[in-house]
């Protein structure tokens, strides 16, 4: 796949650079297309139903509106052919009269006509903007929901971006679509059966003229753009490739400089942006001539019905009025039929959005615990693994046949090779994941018997990656505890050591976290850290704590970490297994099992796995 595509499901989208590069939207061939179109209208429809009320209120408005307009041109007929009958008289010799009390009253009940349209109109934006807003408010909730009661095992295989995706492009394509397509379907359909009824009560000749002379002129249109739809695609292509190959040009400019790829990458370039030009020439010349051709069809349109209705007019089978009245009727019988092209596509966007969103809400959701009622709230901290098994995929066992037991305030580290299983214990533990087999009791109490909230507060957890958000120092520090004084946010600082740093920082523990904000890889560990010791569970978890740090900074955070396992059961993952010398247990995994288990000075005399893996890594910093 290339870096300008991206999928989501099934459905594989492109990106594209700026600048036009298409046909226009309304003639634009739509990117993605739903697997099932009725299904996620239906879907739509169904989350929806509520602001079903709001939606026929609007459609009535819409069609109100557009019934508005339909019947100003007859009024205005009315008006002309009053004119026209008072200057007749300049013809024959008998004077000329404008019968003005009649025009007046026609005139002003145009305005109330064309007043009672517009706001018809306006109530129908109104409230389909609305539904869409309330809808989208309504569908993002949905998901922030959802994403809480999801089991981590959807996301192993789902990607951040793609879960991002539902909740801003998706939410906002179905919103925005949605809004659009409704308004203009109804919209639309009426005033192209509206306007074509019209034309027929006032001359059933004009109308067939019109009508014949418009929908050859869009035959024509269609015809040009089948065949020159391959340059749109190339050049989204081409688009693509290009952004690419810059991207991966400089991202790696110190690789094509080394290696002395530039006169590579310059030929590349430009045979890439050779073909972009040519098709970009091609694409915009003929964008250009969309808008041309459909004034063309609509002048067109003006010629054949001002040309019969002067015929139909010499004749007397139609009085002058109806010409002006045709002239509004068939630019009222083109907007339709543009419309009803772009609604074609908004309609698929939305159900493409909609499977897409639905997905995502219908996707196995955690065990429901609303019956538990067992809590542990004076916890000891004796933790036991009794035969546990487990897989993330059905019939891949990762942890085979795991037991241990572990008493309260003994420091248990967790060592292997990568694969063997040490993150996965963690996760079973915090029960993100559930075990297949076996059981893991706190206390004597199995974690299957207390809710997932209360086995996670009775953990505090540092783990290799440093999750900070953008906000202060101290909202980092006590984040998602309450009641959390100054003085005890002061005191986890300085036992971490990072109390001085933060006071030279321009507003000390106020201090906001972005981009604009250079802290080191180690500060942000004893950030971490510093939140732990606010959290005060416990039982503690560090998973590759000291791994991202370099040897002087590991001494600083190996000692802060001694500060916050004082006390506390804790699990210790490491690498670097200078760092679990002092352990109280030291557990060997191998492909799921624990092949050995005692301190640091047990283990080495026995010249085993641990032993080979120690020596090793000692002689490799040696």
């Amino acid at each position: 796949m290339s870096r300008n595509e991206y999928e989501i499901g099934q459905t594989k989208f492109q990106t594209r650079g700026p600048g036009p590069g298409g046909p226009p939207p309304h003639m634009r061939m739509p990117m993605e297309k739903p697997k099932d179109f009725k299904g996620g209208w239906k879907k739509t429809l169904k989350f929806a139903r509520k602001y079903v009320p709001a939606m026929i209120i609007a459609a009535v408005c819409a069609i109100g509106g557009v019934i508005t307009t339909l019947i100003g041109p007859k009024v205005l007929e009315q008006i002309t052919n009053t004119m026209s009958a008072g200057f007749a008289g300049l013809n024959n010799g008998t004077g000329w009269y404008l019968d003005l009390d009649k025009i007046t009253s026609l005139c002003l009940t145009l305005i109330l006509i064309y007043v009672i349209g517009a706001l018809l109109n306006i109530g129908q934006g109104w409230t389909m903007t609305e539904i869409t807003q309330k809808l989208s408010f309504s569908l993002r909730r949905a998901i922030s929901e959802k994403i809480n009661r999801l089991p981590l095992r959807y996301f192993d295989n789902a990607s951040v971006g793609n879960v991002m995706s539902y909740i801003t492009n998706d939410v906002d394509t179905l919103a925005q679509s949605l809004n659009m397509s409704l308004g203009q379907l109804v919209v639309a359909t009426t005033t192209l059966v509206g306007s074509v009824i019209m034309m027929f009560v006032t001359n059933a000749i004009m109308a067939a003229a019109a009508i014949v002379s418009t929908v050859f002129g869009f035959a024509f249109v269609r015809l040009i753009l089948s065949r020159t739809q391959k340059y749109f695609s190339a050049n989204q292509r081409l688009l693509g490739d290009i952004n690419g190959h810059i991207e991966e040009t400089y991202a790696g400019h110190n690789i094509v400089k080394a290696f002395n790829g530039e006169k590579a990458a310059i030929k590349t370039f430009t045979e890439i942006n050779d073909k972009l030009y040519h098709s970009n020439w091609k694409s915009q010349f003929l964008s250009g001539l969309m808008m041309p051709l459909m004034h063309f069809i609509g002048n067109f349109g003006y010629v054949v019905v001002c040309v019969v209705g002067a015929l139909l007019t010499k004749r007397g089978v139609i009085q002058f009025g109806a010409i002006v009245a045709f002239t509004v009727y068939i630019r009222m019988f083109m907007q339709p039929l543009q419309q009803l092209a772009q609604v074609a596509t908004s309609l698929q966007s939305t159900a493409a959005a909609s499977e897409r969103v639905f997905e995502f809400l219908d996707q196995p959701e955690l065990e429901d615990e609303s019956h538990k009622t067992r809590k542990l709230e004076k916890v000891k901290g004796n933790v036991t693994f009794d035969h546990v098994k487990f897989g993330y995929e059905p019939g891949k066992t990762i942890i085979k046949d795991f037991s241990v037991d572990i008493k309260a305030g003994q420091k248990v580290a967790i060592v292997g090779p990568t694969g063997a299983g040490k993150t996965t214990i963690v996760n079973l533990l915090m029960r993100f994941y559930e075990v297949d087999s076996g059981e893991i009791r706190i206390d004597g109490v199995p974690t299957r018997e207390l809710t997932r909230e209360n086995v996670h507060d009775l953990f505090c957890m540092v783990l290799q990656d440093t999750w900070l958000f953008e906000g202060t120092i101290k909202e980092n520090i006590i984040y998602s505890k309450e009641g959390v004084t100054d003085e005890e946010v002061k005191n986890a600082c300085k036992a971490v050591g990072i109390h001085h740093f933060i006071r030279t920082l321009p507003h000390s523990y106020d201090t906001v976290l972005n981009e604009a904000t250079t802290l080191s890889a180690g500060q942000k560990q004893l950030l971490t850290i510093a939140r732990a010791m606010i959290e005060n569970a416990p039982l503690l978890i560090l998973d590759e704590a000291t791994s991202s740090v370099d040897t002087r900074t590991e001494i600083q955070v190996q000692q802060a970490m001694d500060q916050l396992m004082k006390g506390r059961t804790s699990f210790v993952i490491a690498h670097r297994l200078s760092t679990i010398r002092n352990a109280d247990i030291i557990l060997v995994m191998k492909d799921g099992d624990i092949i050995e288990s005692g301190n640091h000075e047990e283990l080495l005399q026995k010249g085993g796995f641990y032993a080979e893996l120690y020596n090793s890594q000692f002689e490799q910093a040696s």
